[in-house]
């Protein structure tokens, strides 16, 4: 019996906003981590410069307006089809309103530092938050 092929690696965006002692997330509506909470972002397109991606995705998904800063670090996601590379980013508000859910997102929401952990997010997010400082996983 023969394995099913993987796609090739797909790269992709995803933006680490902070707002105070707040953090912006969105719960994923379909895709690998469906009902997962994460940091918003998404494939890059063909052609696009990482930094356009960052911020057309948090746009897509959340309503809101960044600047893209720091790279803070890189995750793979490979799954039972799917392979991606996943940059992640450090991201400035222009205005810290309410986020409105769209695109890939059916929730979007600032969430209390503090309360990250609690969520029900995506696999090694949490690990990922603590390791650069964004929030507090271990006691």
């Amino acid at each position: 019996m023969r394995e099913p092929a993987l796609s090739l690696p797909q790269v992709c965006v995803g933006a680490v906003a902070v707002d105070g002692d707040r953090l912006l997330l969105v719960r994923r509506s379909h895709g690998p981590d469906a009902g997962c909470w994460s940091v918003p972002g998404g494939r890059v397109e063909p052609g696009e410069m990482l930094a356009q991606a960052v911020v057309r995705e948090v746009a897509e998904e959340t309503g809101l307006e960044v600047v893209c800063d720091a790279f803070l670090g890189w995750v793979e996601r490979i799954g039972e089809n799917s392979h991606y590379v996943i940059l992640d980013f450090s991201v400035t508000l222009l205005d810290p309103v309410e986020p409105l859910a769209g695109g890939d997102a059916s929730e979007a929401a600032w969430v209390p530092r503090s309360e990250v952990a609690e969520l029900h997010l995506a696999e090694g997010l949490a690990e990922f938050l603590h390791d650069h400082g964004i929030v507090q996983v271990y006691a």
